[in-house]
C-alpha cells in the first residue's frame, strides 16, 4: 500500500503549468534582449569598419539583432554574448555579400617591412609622423579598412576595433588562433600602407 505522501506526489504534475513556463520564458527573453542591446555600440563600430558605410552598417546591426532575437534560445547563458552576436553579424554580412554576388579581391603582399609607414611619411613630408597621421579623417580610416581584403579586414576589425581577444576572434571566424595572429599581422601591414599613401596624398595636395 502506498503512503499518502507518495499518492499525493503521484497526483501532482511534475511539470509546471503552461502559464508559469510562458512567464519564465518571457522574463528570460527580456533579460537576454536587454543584455544583448548593451553591445549595440560595439557592434556598430565593427559594422562600420566591415562595410565602410554608416547606413549599410546600421542595416547590418539591425539584421544582426533580428536574427539574434529569433535565435535567442540557442545562446548559452554565461558565455561571451558579444562574440555570439558578432558571429551572427559576420554571417549576416557574408549572406549580404553573397546576395550581391561580390567576390573577395585578394591583394598580393610584398616584402616591405613594418617601417613602410614611417618611410613613406618621411618621403612625403618633413613633418613629424604624428602630425601627418592626425590630419587623416575618420572617413579616410574607414575607407582604408574597406579596401583591405575581407579575410584580413575581419580580423583587424574584430581585434583592433571590436576589442575581441585572439581566442574570441578565432571562434567568431571559425579559424585557428594562429591564423588570426597571422592575418592580423598582415592586415595591419596593409592598413599601415594604405594610411601612409593617403597621408602622403593629402600632404602633396
Amino acid at each position: 500500500m502506498l503512503l499518502v505522501a507518495d499518492t499525493l506526489a503521484e497526483m501532482v504534475p511534475s511539470d509546471p503549468p503552461p502559464g508559469v513556463v510562458a512567464a519564465s520564458e518571457a522574463r528570460e527573453r527580456a533579460s537576454f534582449e536587454e543584455e544583448a542591446l548593451t553591445h549595440a555600440e560595439q557592434l556598430y563600430r565593427i559594422a562600420v569598419r566591415l562595410t565602410g558605410g554608416r547606413q549599410v552598417a546600421e542595416d547590418l546591426v539591425q539584421e544582426t539583432y533580428l536574427r539574434a532575437f529569433r535565435a535567442w534560445r540557442s545562446y548559452r547563458p554565461g558565455t561571451n554574448l558579444a562574440a555570439w552576436l558578432a558571429t551572427i553579424m559576420r554571417n549576416a554580412n557574408l549572406d549580404e555579400l553573397r546576395r550581391q554576388s561580390r567576390r573577395p579581391v585578394q591583394e598580393p603582399l610584398d616584402d616591405d617591412g613594418d617601417y613602410y609607414l614611417y618611410n613613406r611619411l618621411a618621403q612625403a613630408s618633413p613633418q613629424p609622423q604624428d602630425e601627418v597621421l592626425a590630419r587623416l579623417s575618420g572617413t579616410a580610416i574607414v575607407s582604408a579598412l574597406a579596401d583591405l581584403p575581407p579575410n584580413f579586414r575581419e580580423v583587424v576589425v574584430l581585434v583592433d576595433v571590436g576589442d575581441f581577444s585572439y581566442a574570441d576572434a578565432a571562434g567568431i571566424l571559425g579559424i585557428p588562433i594562429g591564423t588570426v595572429m597571422s592575418r592580423l599581422y598582415r592586415g595591419r601591414r596593409l592598413l599601415k600602407r594604405a594610411l601612409a599613401d593617403r597621408a602622403g596624398s593629402e600632404d602633396a595636395a
